[in-house]
């Protein structure tokens, strides 16, 4: 392993992360809430030992080798998450294990919480927990990756550890940093247009700002005990479920609707066609079971089951009522949808549509193959043949997620938890989606440390999709 050039890496990490806490510095002085020296002390914390890396790994020099990458990915997720604390130690006097599930579930877009009585934390604190879980969103590694050529370091091997989906090898330019600058271009682009459509529908500037960062990156924190909720207002329910599904589609689809002007390639793209027809029927059918149970009206049960179905399946965990109390199997009907998640190259959490599309034809494969053994059928996606090593990293990513689900829920439910929270809990911190049922159903307050713990694993597992983090476990990968 190229030990210097990873400690040089690590070093440019820690040091932008740093720089990230100059914004909630200059809200704290805006609205005058006393933490900005709070945010300072993280700031040098984060600072000085990033400095010592970069100072350390300064004779680093050539590409990195693809066990670096994983190695730098796994480094920069749990050491960002774990000083990502700072703030919220001393900000929002959480214990640290509180401290950290917050911060990996913020980095993560999950939008967990254990934190009750949200309105009443500081400004600058309620716009760190948003600003975490936008540069959560994208990653900021695929940031990272834009400079990393400017200090003569390449990386691919970081963008395909990190980027989410199954076929990390396609990029929209032929450079790298070209295509993370182009990503982060479109990324911030819909932000601001979603933060300016809150403003106009009603919210103050601090919660459209607030919101729309936790809007585009799916990770459903709030401002609010209610989440949006609490706004009561239809409008800005139907701008966050645009926004939503928009963080919940390949971002490669939207570079390529705005280089041509046209929005044709949602239309051509096969996972974006199947992804919203699947919304559609889940969504009509959430509908006709709420309007059948008398509890709701014809337009408030198409109103609730738009905004849960979407909130839930792009794993944004916004909420305007709480679906754990809906009838009949709704709820659990709702956990399912969110093993599904977003399209692949999206924000949003899952297992990604584009899988869950090749493993349905793989399964098909196989029946036809009962009736026909000695036939050769293709797994086709769109028109395209894949090819078997794509189709075995599917069937392989598959069986590590339901054997590392297994075993995360059986430590869950050791931890204290009964089965359907347990089931839940795993369920939402692996799908990267916040709430659950049963014990979990509005926040993690309740949860056991180290209850807390196996969650907060479980989002890290779940946002750096499984063999990132199973990978360092293996001892071939430590062998020379």
């Amino acid at each position: 392993m190229r030990g210097a050039t990873i400690l040089r890496i690590v070093g440019f990490f820690s040091m932008g992360f740093s720089l990230t806490m100059l914004i909630p510095i200059a809200v704290s002085l805006w609205y005058g809430d006393g933490e900005a020296h709070h945010f300072l002390t993280a700031l040098f914390v984060i600072l000085l030992p990033g400095m010592g890396f970069a100072w350390l790994g300064r004779k680093a020099s050539g590409d990195l080798a693809t066990r670096d990458g994983f190695l730098v990915v796994a480094i920069f997720w749990a050491g960002i998450s774990a000083v990502a604390t700072l703030p919220l130690l001393l900000g929002a006097h959480l214990s640290f294990v509180d401290a950290l599930f917050e911060a990996v579930s913020a980095f993560t877009t999950t939008g967990a919480t254990v934190i009750t009585h949200i309105e009443a934390l500081p400004k600058s604190v309620l716009f760190y927990r948003q600003q975490l879980q936008w540069f959560g969103g994208m990653g900021m590694i695929v940031l990272a990756v834009a400079v990393l050529p400017l200090v003569g370091i390449g990386g691919m091997q970081l963008y395909r550890a990190e980027a989410p989906g199954p076929m990390k090898e396609e990029k929209l330019t032929p450079r790298l940093a070209q295509t993370a600058r182009t990503l982060w271009v479109i990324y911030l682009g819909i932000t601001v247009a979603n933060a300016l459509a809150y403003w106009l529908a009603g919210m103050t500037p601090f919660d459209a700002i607030a919101h729309s960062l936790s809007t585009v990156s799916t990770g459903g924190f709030s401002t609010h005990d209610a989440s949006l909720g609490w706004f009561h207002s239809p409008l800005i329910e139907g701008i966050a479920v645009v926004f939503m599904l928009a963080g919940g589609i390949n971002f490669s689809v939207h570079f390529l609707a705005l280089r041509g002007r046209s929005p044709m390639p949602y239309l051509q793209d096969v996972e974006v066609r199947f992804f919203l027809l699947f919304v559609l029927v889940v969504v009509v059918l959430v509908s006709l079971m709420l309007r059948a149970s008398g509890e709701y009206t014809s337009m408030s049960s198409l109103r609730n089951a738009l905004f849960e179905v979407v909130s839930v399946i792009t794993s944004t965990g916004f909420g305007t009522v709480d679906f754990s109390r809906w009838p009949d199997f709704l709820p659990v009907l709702l956990i399912f949808i969110s093993f599904v998640g977003g399209c692949g190259g999206s924000t949003a959490g899952g297992m990604k549509v584009l899988r869950i599309m090749v493993l349905a034809q793989i399964g098909l494969r196989e029946v036809k193959r009962l009736i026909h053994p000695r036939a050769l059928i293709p797994v086709r996606l769109g028109g395209r043949v894949l090819r078997e090593r794509t189709l075995e990293a599917v069937w392989g990513f598959f069986a590590a997620y339901v054997l590392s689900f297994v075993i995360l829920m059986l430590l869950m439910m050791h931890a204290g938890l009964d089965q359907v929270s347990a089931f839940s809990a795993i369920a939402t911190s692996m799908n990267n989606l916040g709430p659950g049922l049963g014990e979990v159903a509005s926040n993690f307050a309740t949860v056991s440390d180290s209850g807390k713990l196996i969650a907060a694993f479980a989002m890290l597992l779940g946002r750096l999709e499984i063999f990132t983090i199973l990978v360092l476990m293996m001892p071939e990968f430590w062998r020379r």
